[in-house]
């Protein structure tokens, strides 16, 4: 289990540039609004696009309740990068969406 970051936390860090939102939802999912500036991957893509994300940012993995992204996560982190888990997932989101 990755470790964790609550929603509100995430909103004062999302503007970081070391920093980086990734939504792990489905391609349907995101259409109806994701948390600006939030890179999407599918979380069944994750494994095969690791090597797409940056190693020096920070990972903050959401989705919608929070289970697939604790399992994005902890994928990232297996292969050497540093990712959290939005505790919550969008149910917990009170921040802008788009």
């Amino acid at each position: 289990m990755a470790k964790t970051i609550q929603p509100e936390e995430v909103e004062s860090k999302r503007k970081e540039k070391h920093i980086q939102v990734l939504d792990v939802r489905t391609n349907e999912e995101v259409a109806e609004g994701k948390i600006p500036e939030a890179l999407h991957i599918p979380v069944d893509e994750i494994e095969e696009r690791v090597g797409e994300l940056d190693p020096n940012k920070e990972y903050i993995t959401v989705c919608r309740s929070g289970r697939r992204s604790d399992m994005a996560a902890d994928i990232m982190n297996d292969k050497g990068l540093n990712a959290h888990n939005m505790e919550g997932g969008m149910k917990a989101w009170t921040g802008d969406v788009r």
